[in-house]
């Protein structure tokens, strides 16, 4: 289980981004982001999982019992990594109408450590989530399709009631963020990637105000 510690006075954001090209959009949306997070004098805390060689496989050890659980050695590095963080914000790619393999593996290994899912029927059952419980969730994402095709597929729809909003009920988050990036392909003139990474630092520096207040 998460153990809580002392909180820090500066706001602080746990950009978790997954592509494995290093000069993808994608990694060009999360440097944007924290590049407006670190001007406004907070923490931006980045884990490149793909750089990282995180390994997204839940071993059967990590699934949460009646018995204390030792986190493995990963994923207690990580745990320590994302200690205070304010918001959660997923960088990543829609890949076949759902995030990359390696970020739901970070959320079954890293989030999930020790804490079984407190949904039963249509309640919530025990304590919120040490570190995530009360946090706000931003998801920023890009698809090669269109809004509209993603929205026939039904793909936008499971994205929005299993990932974002069964996430933050699962762990006892904020009511969760959704930007998204629609027809993200190679060639991709440099005007439009500009306009696109110019909304992503206004909704950077949006969540840096809104977390200021807060937090004063």
């Amino acid at each position: 289980m998460v153990e809580t510690g002392p909180q820090f006075s500066t706001p602080r954001h746990a950009v978790i981004v997954a592509h494995p090209e290093s000069h993808s959009f994608t990694m060009a949306v999360a440097d944007a982001y924290c590049e407006v997070v670190r001007t406004q004098g907070q923490v931006a805390i980045v884990r490149d999982l793909y750089r990282l060689g995180f390994d997204p496989v839940l071993k059967a050890s990590e699934r949460p019992t009646e018995g204390a659980l030792e986190p493995a050695t990963d994923v207690a590095a990580e745990l320590e990594q994302l200690h205070g963080s304010d918001v959660f914000v997923l960088v990543y790619p829609i890949w076949f109408g759902a995030p990359p393999a390696i970020m739901k593996g970070y959320i079954d290994r890293v989030f999930g450590a020790g804490f079984a899912e407190p949904l039963r029927g249509e309640h919530l059952l025990g304590p919120a989530h040490p570190l995530l419980g009360g946090k706000r969730l931003l998801s920023i994402t890009s698809s090669g399709s269109t809004r509209r095709w993603l929205d026939e597929q039904g793909a936008w729809l499971s994205l929005q009631t299993l990932f974002d909003g069964y996430l933050a009920r699962s762990f006892w988050m904020d009511t969760p963020d959704h930007l998204h990036f629609e027809s993200i392909v190679e060639g991709l003139g440099k005007d439009i990637v500009r306009g696109h990474l110019a909304e992503v630092r206004m909704r950077a520096g949006r969540m840096c105000d809104r977390l200021s207040r807060e937090l004063a």
